[in-house]
């Protein structure tokens, strides 16, 4: 069984309580049970990570690179938050490490503040997902078995 990586970025762990109007009032933990429910309705296995630090978000796609070599990786589902928007660290081992990697947004960021409408992360991403509230992840997920289907 291979497995999906959920990685979060800065200011996820907040959840529940920052700016309901734009993220919901639903928990990190609430979004895990739902990326465990998806992981298990896709033959999938769930790694569900989230920090505030964007040096460990590259250590960790740097392993994601070595486990889908390996094969046991399906691939990565990542919301950055603000790293999206000022991270060529991060677009830089997406592409290093040639992950199939799926962006995430919480909210649609196309609607939002003008410097959240860029991203540094869409280029290097096999799809982009915004606007479905913590749905997205999994429909996110959903889209990840579609590619392996399809691989």
């Amino acid at each position: 069984m291979k497995t999906a990586l959920v990685l979060n970025g800065p200011n996820l762990n907040l959840l529940g309580t920052r700016e309901p109007q734009v993220y919901g009032s639903q928990t990190l933990a609430d979004v895990q049970a739902l990326c465990e429910r998806a992981c298990a309705a896709n033959g999938f296995a769930l790694d569900f990570r989230q920090t505030n630090h964007e040096g460990e978000l590259v250590d960790w796609l740097h392993e994601a690179g070595r486990l889908q070599a390996a094969g046991t990786l399906a691939g990565v589902i990542l919301n950055a938050g603000a790293y999206t928007h000022t991270s060529v660290a991060l677009f830089d081992a997406i592409k290093g490490t040639g992950i199939t990697l799926v962006e995430l947004h919480i909210s649609n960021v196309h609607a939002r503040e003008a410097f959240r409408h860029h991203s540094y992360i869409s280029p290097a991403a096999k799809a982009v997902m915004a606007g479905w509230g913590v749905n997205g992840y999994a429909l996110a997920i959903a889209g990840l078995a579609g590619m392996q289907q399809g691989a």
